[in-house]
Parts: C-alpha cells; structure tokens; sequence
C-alpha cells in the first residue's frame, strides 16, 4: 500500500504493502453486492461507525499550517469486507476538502451525505473476505464539535497548535474513519510541523526527520485502538523521556503555556509511571508498548484516556499538575476501556466505574484511606439525589459522563467484591481485561464471567445496583 501526500509536505510517504485478495467466480455465476451499512448499530450514536467492513489499520500523515490553522493530509486505510460491497461509509465530518480518493489504487466516487457519512462506491464491488485499501487526500481548518450536554470533542484549536480528543465522536473532524468502539485498528500517525512546534500522538516514538525547516514525527500504535482514543497534540511542549521500573517506555509532556516548573513537571512524569506500576499489580501486565501523559492547556475541562498517553486538560488551573487520583483514574483505563473495551455506549460504566474505583485503591495504599470509607462516603449520598436516577447500565445518551455511571460504577465494583470474596475478586480484576485484551465486550458478558469465576449466582446484585434505577439498599 502507498499514499500520495499532498504537495509540499515532508516526509509522509506511507510505504506499507497490503495484499489485496480477490476471490475466483465460478464461470457463469453472479455475485451480489450490496452496500454496506450507514451506522454500526449504536441506539445512542445512530450515526457512529458503519457496516460491510472490519478496519485492521490506519496511517495518518497530517502537516500543520501554524498560519492558517489548517492541515494537508492523507489517510489510508486497510480493511476487510465482512459482506459483498457494492459501496461501503466512513465517517468523516465538517468542512475538510476532499481532492483525491481511491479504492486499491484506483480512483473511486464518493459524495458526503447525511451527518457524517462519505459514501464511497469503488470501480468494482469488493468481495467478502477480501482485503482492500482505501487513501483519502484532504485539507482545510477542523472544527471541534460542541455538545450541549458532552462537551468539546474532536479537533480543538490551542493558542500555539491543536489537540484531537476524540470521546465519543470526535475523530471524524480529523480523518476518515469508521467510528465506533466495535471495530478497533492498529495505528501510525505522520505528525509535520514547523521544527519549533513539537507533535505528539499514540504509541510508541518511531523516529523524526527534520528537513526545510519543518520537523515530521512518527507514532506507532500497534496494539488495537478503538477511534475514540486516538490522539495527537501540537504545540510547545518540554518532554521528558524513560522508564518506568518495570521498564515500560514513559514519555509525558508539559504544554509551556501553563507554566509548569521543571521540577513540577518531572514529578508528573515519575507520577505517572508509579502509579501505572502499582495498578499493574492490581490489574496485570499492562497491555501496551509504551505509556506517559500530556498536560495542556485547551479549555476542554477534561482529562481523558487517550490509548497510551492520556491527556490532562489543566487550562483552569495554570502551573499546576493534575490530582494524583485523577492520573490514578485515567491510567486505570489503559486496561478498563481503552485494551478491554465496551462494545457499547450504554455500558461504559466498566470504563468509569473501575478507573474510578481505582482512585479508591491509590487512596488506601497512597494515603491511607480504605476503599470502604470511599464507597460509604458515596452511599451517604441522599436517596433523592440525581445521582440514583439514571441506570448505571444504560444512563442515556446524554448520560454516558454522569455521576451514575462513575460513583455507582465503581461502588457497583465493590459490591460485587464484598459478595465474591478478596480471592476470586482479586483473581477478577486481573483476569477481566487479560481475557479480553484487544477485544471488546458487554456488561453481560462480564457478568457471565464473575459469575463463572466466583461460581455464584450474581443476578441480584447486578439488577439492584446497575440495571434498576434508585438507591440500593445494603
């Protein structure tokens, strides 16, 4: 597979090779194609992802224009059809300028369409099973996207350079994508910009080149990624590069518009790799190749866990680091929601309520304080209080970030600990994300599996706390 960069960009030549296989028709058969679906089958993001394909990698070669804001790209995209396709979606969104678009090299139709829909029709259909490229050119100014009740996603302008976060829908501001958590890909990103900005992404460092003033970095994800936690920052960073004590790479950043001390930002860095050792003796093996932390200033209100490399939004609070707690969290990610994965929206409180559970855990081993008198202060919470009302299971579109589904969450977590046992729940919150690394999953199968493992019947536990509105009783 090759890319053709667009004119004037450095070193974004994406040499990859990717068989394209095309299956033998019998003579004088005929071969069905349809097209593949708008949407992946999400209730709460309808519009998210789509049909007729599985997406096994992307390369992402973007140079950033400092002046006019904007980019040059060039993704290109190796999938397989799961159907015969006469024409297959990607989502791609705001006013990026397409200029060239081809299907295994050949130059194929498309229109956008709808929300968020490129409609892409290729010269021939693609057969089932067989492998196919796809390298979309473009250009222009992204635009973030501002949800009324989730926030700024997407592509987010900073005064020196811009952030791409991406949770939920944000990714389709930056490249063509299929966007949804059930159809996660490997991952290398092309960053060029001027040599005085530095850029930054998923994964591990591959290499940079500098060459006519501008400087192109490249970032290898090569374990599974789900859209929604990709990353890239440009800008002015100070970076500092190690290892933490289990030898895992560690490269975390501090943007110099928020002022932080050298000293202030070696502790994030020595942070960050602590407490992503104390979790691996939680959670297991961490399941990445490299690890480390961003903090920037982008007015977003948010940390999120970016795969790898969370980002920590500190716009309100200058010359300061994010909580212990809140690094704590975001890490705990790394295995619950970013390697092991809800295949749904509606049960993203196995992301929240383990990250936030481990906040509870550096609590007691860090400051001394159990986990139960985390959980009893939560439970202290008034009956009436919205934080009873949404189900933890399914809070909502509108819900997916709210109190329910973090505090509840995670109280459900030690719940289900206090019913099983120390043994078989320190076996689970190992043996959960190990079975699962890479994949995705649904709040029942997770119950299937606590259930196995323990060999109790957890029906009532779980209806009480996370599929029936209202306080639990104890």
């Amino acid at each position: 597979m090759s890319s053709r960069a667009p004119k004037g960009m450095a070193v974004v030549a994406l040499a990859a090779t990717a068989g394209i296989l095309v299956s033998a028709v019998p003579a004088g058969a005929t071969t069905k194609y349809t097209p593949g679906a708008p949407g992946a089958g999400d209730p709460y993001f309808p519009d998210m992802g789509n049909g007729g394909y599985d997406v096994a990698h992307y390369d992402i070669a973007l140079k950033y224009d400092p002046v006019g804001k904007g980019i040059q790209a060039v993704t290109d995209i190796r999938a397989r059809a799961t159907q015969n396709l006469s024409r297959f979606n990607l989502d791609f969104l705001g006013p990026l300028r397409i200029s060239s678009l081809r299907v295994n090299g050949a130059k194929a139709s498309f229109k956008r369409t709808g929300a968020q829909e490129l409609v892409i029709t290729p010269r021939k259909g693609l057969r089932k099973n067989s492998k196919f490229t796809v390298t979309v050119a473009y250009s222009g100014v992204p635009q973030p996207i501002n949800d009324a009740t989730l926030g700024t996603s997407g592509w987010v302008p900073t005064s020196d350079g811009a952030l791409m976060v991406n949770q939920p829908f944000g990714a389709a501001t930056v490249y063509p994508v299929n966007d949804t958590p059930a159809d996660k890909a490997t991952y290398r990103f092309f960053l060029t910009a001027p040599k005085s900005l530095t850029t930054l992404a998923n994964g591990d460092f591959a290499g940079k080149v500098t060459k006519g003033g501008l400087t192109t970095t490249r970032w290898e994800m090569r374990q599974p990624m789900a859209s929604e936690l990709s990353m890239l920052t440009i800008g002015k960073y100070d970076v500092i590069s190690g290892r933490t004590s289990t030898g895992i790479p560690n490269l975390t950043a501090t943007d110099r518009a928020l002022g932080i001390s050298p000293a202030l930002g070696r502790e994030f860095h020595d942070q960050t790799a602590l407490i992503q050792d104390f979790l691996a003796t939680k959670f297991g093996k961490y399941p990445f190749t490299s690890t480390g932390g961003v903090v920037v200033r982008a007015n977003i209100g948010y940390a999120l866990e970016t795969q790898a490399r969370s980002i920590y939004d500190r716009a309100h609070a200058p010359g300061t680091l994010p909580s212990r707690t809140t690094i704590a969290h975001e890490l705990a990610h790394q295995w619950y929601g970013d390697s092991s994965t809800p295949e749904r929206w509606s049960d993203i409180w196995l992301n929240e309520g383990f990250a936030t559970y481990a906040e509870w855990l550096y609590l007691e081993r860090f400051q001394n304080k159990p986990v139960q008198q985390s959980f009893d202060e939560i439970y202290a919470t008034p009956a009436d209080d919205d934080l009873w009302k949404p189900l933890t299971a399914d809070p909502g579109r509108d819900n997916i970030f709210h109190p329910t589904v973090y505090d509840r969450g995670a109280m459900t977590v030690h719940a289900l600990r206090l019913e099983i046992g120390e043994k078989d729940f320190a076996r689970l919150i190992k043996e959960w994300p190990t079975r699962n690394r890479g994949k995705t999953f649904t709040t029942r199968e997770f119950i299937r599996f606590a259930e196995d493992l323990s060999g109790e019947r957890l029906d009532d536990l779980f209806r009480k706390w996370v599929f029936t509105s209202g306080k639990p009783s104890l």
